[in-house]
């Protein structure tokens, strides 16, 4: 019996074949060249034959594992249009001499060696992603393409690492699991099991083994642990643990459509966030109340210039009916700091969360916000629609953005356009100075919805980004508990509804103080909604 552990990046007990995954890989020639202009269109082709590539990953992710996700293939087709990536393969290959597969080998290394450097353990991930996309190139560059693993069975795929594009390549019902010697839980790869729902465990360390394929093991995505050859009090054991989240998931299937009531009778709305059509089809399936937060930036990630309003308008009207009359709320593009299109061609800044972002890019750029008004607001003729808008600090910016709303439902009534006159809006308290202005805040809105991710960041003055920082970081802080509180009694002194989207309004052993502060929705990702239900009648 073999037991490694590592990092769990997503929970979960499961048991099975290990699928030993180890890609071939080209043998690059370093022979030189004499004339580099065939070179120089060779990489070129290849490039532009693997973004292709990479356009089709985004779409299967998207279709699979929903918007955030398939980002992923979106940055990685970004990498390949990085001018300083083709200068460096194009000056080996002309001032070098190096051929096409050789340059992008040398390129992928620099660059990935480059991040690896860094501080930040963020960025560190993202030297898999160049090398990930370097491989791609110099596999079509040899013509080594398409190597898809074939699984007969579910297994748990282990593999010295997994790029992203790796771990797309294997069918979903065939993966049991994920195991990897490297990796951390900021790369891709964790992202996507996330989201796909997949237990995985990262960074087993140098002793994971190819000798492993075929043998039975178990892998605990809670625990960061693989077992391999267990012996069978420690299979026992685990097959015990899959009996018992077999046995909840069951037992939690029988609480949809009960209210989400306190023993006592106290209701509150239990909602969920998505991020596009999928998300939101998935939250309807798990008996979510509403939609607390749908989050339109990836609208814009997705796409290689701003969406126009029709195409926005399409999105929004399709949720909007989805919903059929229950509550969907739109938060307004959310651009900036961590999530960047090249397209908006913001400028570099040294402290982004601090920067040009969310309602102030779209009060910056008043033309951008009003198409996505006006989107927004010819859906709210097909469906109980609600909007609001994040990172807002002051009275001042939520009265900009009502002369912008008023002056698009102006223009809507002159052209004939029907939207709903009586619109509910509200905003996001996610910064400590809403919260303690939020007594000038709540006369001017319909509603609060607490981001508890940036709050605890600008609180506590912790980068949430930068991993290196997670020890110093406590999401249950008295200071953040205390803002959102005070949020709380000041929605209510004004008598407006106030609801946390955030990551803490998953989190259960925070819903009986919630429930004491008097929050009256909770929006949660949607594998949470009935295991918070459950906690709910409890109390």
């Amino acid at each position: 019996m073999k037991e490694l552990r590592g990092t769990g990046v997503f929970n979960g007990v499961v048991v099975g074949p290990v699928y030993f995954y180890a890609p071939g890989r080209c043998a690059v020639s370093e022979d030189k060249v004499t004339d580099p202009e065939p070179e120089l269109a060779r990489f070129e082709i290849a490039r532009l034959r693997a973004q292709r590539q990479l356009k089709g990953l985004y779409d299967q992710a998207l279709a699979q594992a929903g918007e955030e996700s398939a980002a992923i293939f979106d940055i990685h087709q970004m990498m390949l249009d990085d001018q300083d990536y083709i200068d460096s393969v194009r000056g080996l290959i002309e001032k070098g001499h190096d051929n096409a597969a050789r340059a992008v080998q040398k390129t992928g290394a620099r660059f990935a060696r480059m991040f690896s450097e860094m501080e930040d353990e963020y960025m560190q991930a993202r030297s898999a992603d160049v090398l990930d996309i370097s491989r791609r190139v110099i596999q079509i560059l040899c013509g080594a393409e398409g190597e898809t693993p074939g699984l007969e069975v579910p297994s748990i795929i282990v593999a010295e690492d997994l790029t992203p594009s790796q771990s797309m390549q294997f069918e979903r019902e065939k993966v049991l699991a994920f195991a990897t010697a490297k990796g951390s839980a900021c790369s891709h790869t964790a992202i996507l099991s996330r989201t796909k729902a997949i237990p995985a465990v990262v960074g087993l360390g140098e002793d994971v083994s190819a000798q492993w394929h075929g043998k039975t093991a178990i892998l605990d995505g809670e625990k960061g642990l693989l077992i391999v050859d267990p012996d069978e009090k420690t299979l026992a054991t685990a097959q015990a643990q899959i009996k018992a989240q077999e046995q909840e998931a069951q037992e939690l299937e029988t609480l949809k459509g009960t209210p989400d009531c306190t023993r006592d009778g106290r209701e509150i709305k239990l909602f969920a966030n998505v991020g596009n059509i999928e998300e939101l089809q998935d939250a309807l399936s798990r008996d979510a109340r509403g939609v607390g937060l749908f989050r339109t930036e990836f609208l814009y990630l997705q796409s290689s210039d701003y969406p126009s309003e029709e195409e926005q308008f399409r999105v929004y009207r399709q949720a909007a009916q989805l919903m059929d009359g229950k509550k969907i709320i739109f938060r307004t593009l959310d651009i900036g700091a961590d999530k960047n299109a090249p397209y908006f061609d913001l400028p570099k800044e040294d402290n982004p969360a601090l920067g040009l972002r969310a309602v102030r890019l779209c009060l910056a750029r008043p033309d951008l916000f009003k198409t996505q008004l006006r989107a927004l607001l010819r859906a709210s003729a097909f469906g109980n629609v609600s909007i609001m808008y994040p990172m807002i600090t002051s009275a001042s910016e939520v009265m900009q953005v009502k002369e912008i709303m008023e002056e698009v439902k102006a223009q809507l009534r002159t052209e004939q356009v029907p939207f709903n006159e009586h619109i509910e809006t509200g905003i996001m308290i996610e910064t400590p100075a809403a919260a303690l202005v939020s007594d000038e805040l709540a006369p001017l809105v319909d509603f609060f919805s607490v981001g508890t991710n940036d709050l605890t960041q600008y609180t506590c003055a912790l980068d949430r980004q930068n991993q290196s920082l997670d020890r110093f970081l406590d999401i249950h802080h008295p200071a953040v508990l205390r803002l959102i509180e005070l949020a709380a009694k000041n929605a209510h002194a004004a008598g407006k509804w106030i609801g946390i989207c955030g990551e803490l309004g998953g989190d259960i052993s925070l819903t009986e103080t919630f429930l004491e502060m008097g929050i009256d929705e909770l929006s949660v990702s949607a594998p949470k909604v009935l295991p918070l239900r459950r906690k709910i009648q409890s109390l």
